[in-house]
């Protein structure tokens, strides 16, 4: 194992130990119920603030984003810019009536609002496959992130850092990650602030352009290991020495693509390039820079219905995700909680500004990546081909890998917990104890789904949690608290159609299940058609069920739009000691 391989493990098992010991300092007050599953609502708004920023800021935030700019341009940018608006909904609409619901969990503010079981136990499901769909995104980057910067397996990622999250959250459960993920954002930040920094005057001082009407080309001889199968177009002749299945045939010494021509490289393929060659590119992305540098300049067909779906599973999912939402639970009013909401914003956008840097540096110093399709790691990669190989760009990296754990361990810490407290509480049943239990299946299924699922583009991925949770509970909790004619028939049906059409295109897309034309630009992105259903069949039914609207429901909706003051709020679920 070589120098550089060796200090970012280093990193990787400090953010590690840390985060286990800074959440272990949750260990001595986290006794009851409430401890575990709201931090007792104790949380300040500030506090509150950085420990939702660091779970927010997933892989998809950290790597994702920057691999799409590098990919896509500014095309991209659609993503950070939904994963940030979507707070302003979550300020305007959702975050301080559902903090004075009293609830601990997605379903339990169900059974506030309808008092009804069956609608209990499908909100129980959605919280789950939201849950494990979200962090199985996370695993797969670990597992990505120390295949990429080590020797090592990616299995052995994957399953390190589920062991450190199920831990963590073992120990104490909200009161502990609360801290744990307040000090990752920071960590976030840093991680990719500094080599921002670093690496924009290191640009400024190479005097190269992003605006050519040429192909990226690679800044030295490159040799590229194809990950994954993928499909490249050229713009330009290219020459290179293959060895592997390139276009259905066995390649073993020089192959020339002509321009304008496209091509399939099947994974295990090894491609060798000269300097100053022209890069291939994923096909249907811009193949110039400056096409690059304009938006909607890719050749996939539907590209507009993408962007729009793309928008509303964002803007919407934020809405209803339920690690999200449980983090509000832990105000202590509405008031803190939309205070909190009003910090996110500015914590996120600040953040925001790091990835897209980055990406975009991505595209001069690793273009490689558009070859083998792991534009994920593009940040990873990103210290060594600028700097070249010496102590600084080490030290770059080794801080770049240690943020990107952090990002998977928080994420994935406050998803387990999410799922965990649904687990417990509906499912189990138990006490205190069964806690540990809901804790061990909540980390382990997906763990087990990052070993054997196809990985797709990590922001695309998660996009796919956005859209389930844009189809079920963005409308359930939107009418909910803003429309009293919601009924339980209502909201089941709707969380029912909404979850099916979006869960169908999940299970496709990741088991690779071909499609063509607008089907597949569905497929990977749902929300245009599954969330407006959604909204529509619980209005439909409703109305057709007006009479089973709750006879107090002008009470109900009182209590969560009402100031605190008035006394009128109260919190759910009495503690349990254990």
């Amino acid at each position: 194992m070589g120098t550089t391989a060796l200090v970012t493990l280093i990193c990787l098992a400090i953010v590690a130990l840390v985060s286990v010991a800074i959440g272990s300092l949750g260990v001595r007050m986290a006794r009851t119920t409430s401890d575990f599953l709201v931090a007792s609502r104790t949380v300040g708004p500030t506090a509150n603030a950085a420990a939702i920023s660091g779970e927010y800021l997933s892989a998809a935030s950290f790597l994702g984003v920057a691999g799409l700019i590098l990919k896509d341009g500014p095309d991209a940018l659609w993503y950070p810019v939904g994963f940030t608006a979507g707070y302003l909904g979550l300020l305007l609409f959702v975050a301080a009536p559902l903090r004075r619901s009293g609830a601990y969990t997605v379903p339990d503010f169900a059974d506030v609002r309808l008092r009804s079981v069956p609608l209990r136990r499908v909100c129980t499901l959605v919280v789950i496959v939201i849950g494990w769909l979200y962090v199985l995104p996370q695993l797969q980057g670990a597992g990505l992130t120390v295949a990429t910067v080590t020797s090592l397996p990616g299995w052995s990622g994957v399953v390190s850092a589920a062991i450190v999250v199920i831990a963590s959250v073992i120990f104490g459960g909200m009161r502990s990650i609360t801290f744990v993920q307040a000090f990752q954002y920071w960590l976030k930040l840093t991680a990719l602030a500094v080599p921002v920094i670093f690496l924009v005057l290191h640009f400024a001082g190479d005097r190269r352009s992003f605006d050519r009407p040429a192909p990226p080309e690679f800044p030295a001889d490159t040799t590229v290991s194809v990950q994954t199968d993928v499909t490249l177009e050229v713009s330009q002749p290219v020459s290179f020495s293959a060895r592997g299945v390139l276009d259905g045939r066995q390649e073993n010494g020089l192959v020339r693509w002509q321009q304008g021509t496209t091509h399939t490289v099947q994974q295990g393929a090894s491609l060798t390039f000269s300097a100053g060659t022209s890069v291939p590119v994923v096909a249907g992305t811009p193949q110039t820079d400056a096409s690059w540098l304009t938006p909607l300049s890719g050749k996939r067909e539907y590209q507009l219905l993408e962007i729009y779906s793309l928008i509303l599973a964002t803007f919407l999912g934020t809405l209803g995700l339920p690690h999200v939402l449980a983090r509000f639970y832990t105000n202590s009013d509405g008031r803190a909680a939309r205070r909190t909401t009003v910090v996110v914003l500015a914590m996120l956008g600040a953040f925001y500004l790091m990835p897209t840097l980055l990406g975009a540096l991505s595209r001069l110093y690793v273009p490689q990546l558009l070859v083998s399709g792991q534009t994920d790691a593009a940040i990873l990669r990103l210290p060594a081909a600028a700097l070249g190989e010496n102590w600084l760009a080490t030290a770059l990296g080794g801080l770049v890998a240690a943020g990107a754990w952090a990002a998977f361990l928080s994420t994935s810490s406050g998803l387990v917990v999410s799922v965990a407290g649904v687990l417990f509480t509906d499912v189990l049943k138990g006490r205190l104890r069964s806690f540990t239990l809901a804790t061990l299946i909540a980390g382990t299924v997906p763990m087990v789904l990052a070993l054997f699922a196809s990985r797709l583009d990590l922001a695309q991925t998660v996009v796919l949690a956005f859209a389930v949770a844009a189809s079920t509970f963005c409308p359930l909790l939107v009418l909910g608290i803003w429309w009293r004619g919601l009924t339980d028939r209502g909201a089941i049906a709707g969380v029912a159609v909404g979850g099916a059409l979006s869960a169908v295109s999940v299970m496709l897309s990741l088991f690779d299940v071909g499609a063509t034309g607008w089907v597949s630009a569905l497929l990977i992105r749902p929300a245009a058609i599954s969330a407006p259903a959604a909204f529509l069949t619980m209005i439909v039914v409703s109305k057709l069920t007006r009479k089973r609207v709750l006879s107090d429901v002008d009470h109900v909706l009182l209590r969560l739009h009402a100031p605190e003051r008035l006394g009128l709020s109260r919190d759910r679920l009495p503690d349990a000691a254990g």
